[in-house]
């Protein structure tokens, strides 16, 4: 199985592909996203919008997951990255993809089996279990690999979209 991790963000959208089968992980591509605070917020989210459709088009995951927003105090940051969001699970069903959602305790529990764990932990689980040299830049980036890993050890959660 193919599974495109993303995580959303209006200046750095993370991106991750892994295979997994048979309970071994191959890392595909990874990389990010990214949009000049200068530039208009359309222009900003088609260009993630056209970024991932494109690496849809080329890699055609089956499962596209992406990380459920949490914020507990900064309003205007939680509406611009949930645009951002919207458009990772716009792109997914335009391709009809099937697309999960995991919050940041779930994946911290699907990647180091500890939910409170801190980003060192999890950043290097990454590395441990896609067999890297190094952990891959920036966060955003090797969170999106976390969430893609989480899909492959609890993909068992409910698609957002089923595809008819």
């Amino acid at each position: 199985m193919i599974i495109l991790g993303i995580d959303p963000g209006i200046a750095i959208t993370g991106y991750g592909l892994i295979k997994y089968s048979g309970n071994r992980f191959e890392v595909i591509n990874y990389g990010a996203v990214t949009t000049d605070s200068k530039m208009p917020m359309p222009l900003r989210l088609k260009k993630i919008y056209d970024e991932l459709d494109s690496i849809i088009d080329v890699y055609n995951p089956e499962a596209v997951v992406v990380e459920e927003l949490f914020f507990n105090t900064n309003a205007k940051t939680a509406i611009v990255v949930g645009q951002a969001r919207g458009v990772a699970v716009l792109v997914a069903a335009n391709n009809n993809k099937e697309i999960f959602e995991y919050t940041p305790l779930q994946v911290k529990q699907g990647v180091v089996g500890y939910g409170r764990a801190d980003k060192n932990q999890v950043q290097q689980m990454i590395k441990t279990i896609l067999n890297l040299n190094k952990v891959p830049k920036p966060d955003d980036v090797a969170d999106a690999l976390a969430i893609a890993i989480c899909h492959a050890h609890s993909g068992k959660f409910k698609s957002l979209f089923q595809i008819k």
